[in-house]
């Protein structure tokens, strides 16, 4: 395959059964590219493995004064240079386009997998892990791709090799045959070892940086609080622990390349002194000893590849085992290839209804959700986005307009109901490109950033453009949007999803960062835009829940009350606590006042 034409169109169903099978599956895939770079190194050996033998001709015509032998020499060296140039860099190109080829195909189906799992995957998987897959574990497995062409080529030329010197000097071709063995199989003893502790390596530097995304993500907060001394000590120890493991990797690999160096050179220490005694008796001519010293040579050339396979397979194993984990988690337990499948006819449309914990929301109005447990408001949200709750599946699907959800494909059910999470991100880039997101077309992203009362973040980003024009729709947003507050940030995303205009618009708490006043007027401008489309706030606000058409209360899982905020507010009693932050066992007299209270608030 061309590197012109990556990104893959389709990166094909990986067998995610093992690491090993994974492995398999990106050699079958690639299969005609590493019989390229097979051909094309075995050419580059045969020319390289020749060498010896001219030289040893030419030695040969010097000692017996011949000089058309002297030239027949030397034109079979310049030929065989330019082979072994033209091979060597053939194999070259080729090994390295199965390397990009083979990690930009588990780039891709790891990007897929993300887009399928959304914001499951971190629940699943730890961010720190997820970052290390997608980054050194991938480059691992395709170096072991690469490397699987080289060790062909290597074996084809040591076998190759071996058995010519039998042929031609058997004296020094069985001390050769039995060396070989000995020298490929040599490390493999310390590989176990030495891949253990680079597993310990990568396992601390995905503690640190999980550790210090984590510390940037909140450092307003840390500042806030003066918390920055303790994790920045909490990230020197991670950190030290890291080093610490990279010492330890490093004295073992250290080891195996001492290894490396010694076993060849005490062959060809071996090889030299007996193919010397012989040459001084007279038994093989000089020319002939050269010949043999220098195929032992070449033969260490080759005997990399053994190595180099061996310790690539050591570190690509896991890390494709860590690779197939991921890849084969699934969004739904009968909806595996959802992913690969796009729009199916008209998208559904009704009333959304979660069976599992009986919450209806009918089709065209704004519905509150109050949650007894504010941490069961998150997984409530992935639900009705169509996610399953367990690992199993086992629990009923959403249901939109009588469809469940699970058994639409997953670019509908994305399309139809659109969950936006308690800390959405902000990607980099310009404001314009943050709201051209797939849309109906019916909301502009004026009428989005005003109903989202963005009108101060607008100024801000307009203070801050390098364009001449001051336009705040082509000034650029940092990474996460850092360089805004907290309650901006949460601005900008609601308008994003208000551009969107889905047919079902989830939202987890999306005014928590925001102050009353401007918390009244996002609540207004929400009603508004949204008239006559379903949306499901989940939130405890008095401000929101006193605008929605239906508040619906959900305690240990499952919907206990429905109603006005009102009406919930005088009836249940879980309910105002949960609102007013009341205790349940306050004296009659005490919850008379705080009712009033909260009505006053509404």
């Amino acid at each position: 395959m061309s590197l012109s034409a990556l990104p893959h169109a389709d990166p094909g169903v990986p067998d995610t059964r093992s690491g090993f099978r994974l492995l398999l599956w990106l050699e079958q895939r690639q299969l005609g590219g590493q019989i390229k770079a097979t051909l094309w190194g075995t050419l580059h050996m045969a020319a390289v493995a020749c060498f010896p033998a001219a030289v040893g001709i030419a030695v040969q015509a010097v000692v017996d004064g011949s000089g058309g032998r002297l030239a027949l020499a030397g034109g079979m060296i310049l030929a065989l240079g330019l082979v072994a140039a033209a091979g060597d860099t053939m194999l070259h190109r080729s090994a390295v386009t199965n390397w990009i080829t083979a990690a930009a195909r588990v780039q891709l189906l790891l990007s897929r997998k993300t887009l399928e799992l959304g914001a499951l995957l971190t629940r699943r998987v730890a961010a720190g892990e997820v970052v290390a897959v997608s980054t050194g574990d991938v480059e691992k497995i395709g170096w072991f791709v690469e490397a699987l062409a080289r060790f062909a080529c290597s074996l084809l030329a040591t076998v190759g090799v071996t058995v010519a010197l039998l042929v031609y000097r058997p004296e020094l071709g069985l001390i050769v045959a039995a060396g070989i063995p000995v020298l490929a199989l040599a490390v493999l003893p310390l590989l176990p070892h030495a891949t253990r502790r680079a597993d310990e390596q990568r396992a601390k530097a995905g503690k640190a940086t999980e550790l210090a995304s984590d510390t940037v993500a909140g450092l307003r907060v840390l500042r806030g609080i003066g918390g920055e001394e303790q994790f920045l000590s909490r990230y020197r120890r991670a950190s030290q622990e890291v080093r610490g493991a990279a010492v330890r990797s490093a004295r073992m690999w250290a080891l195996i390349n001492a290894v490396q160096v010694a076993l060849p050179g005490l062959l060809l220490l071996a090889v030299t002194w007996y193919g010397a005694r012989l040459a001084l008796e007279g038994r093989i001519a000089v020319g002939e000893l050269v010949t043999v010293y220098g195929t032992v040579v070449f033969l260490l050339f080759p005997l990399r590849g053994f190595e180099e396979i061996a310790m690539a397979y050591s570190f690509s194993r896991p890390s494709a085992a860590r690779a197939a984990a991921v890849l084969s988690l699934r969004r739904d337990t009968d909806g595996a290839d959802r992913g690969s499948r796009g729009h199916a006819g008209p998208l559904p449309a009704g009333d959304l209804y979660d069976p599992l914990s009986g919450l209806l929301a009918p089709a065209g109005e704004l519905t509150a959700v109050v949650c007894g447990d504010p941490d069961a408001a998150g997984a409530l949200a992935d639900r009705l986005g169509g996610h399953s709750p367990t690992a199993t599946g086992d629990a009923p699907s959403v249901l939109l307009g009588g469809k469940a959800l699970d058994d639409l494909p997953l670019a509908s059910a994305r399309a139809a109901v659109l969950v936006q999470d308690k800390d959405p991100v902000l990607l980099s880039g310009t404001l314009s490109a943050l709201l051209d997101v797939p849309a109906s077309g019916r909301v502009g992203a004026a009428e989005a950033l005003e109903a989202a009362q963005c009108g101060d973040v607008l100024e801000a980003l307009a203070q801050a453009s390098v364009d001449a024009s001051g336009d705040p729709m082509r000034t650029r947003i940092t990474e996460r949007g850092r360089s805004l507050s907290g309650g901006q940030r949460q601005r900008l995303a609601l308008a994003r999803s208000l551009v969107a205009d889905p047919e079902v618009l989830v939202l987890d708490e999306p005014t928590s960062a925001v102050d009353t006043h401007t918390e009244a007027r996002i609540a207004r401008g929400l009603k508004a835009l949204r008239a006559d489309r379903t949306t499901v706030v989940l939130t405890s606000s008095p401000l929101l829940l006193d605008l929605a058409d239906r508040v619906v209360f959900v305690d240990d899982g499952a919907v206990r009350a429905c109603g006005t905020h009102r009406e919930l507010l005088r009836s249940d009693v879980g309910y105002r606590a949960v609102v007013t932050r009341d205790s349940e066992q306050e004296e009659p007299s005490g919850k008379a006042t705080r009712l009033e209270k909260a009505e006053e608030t509404a």
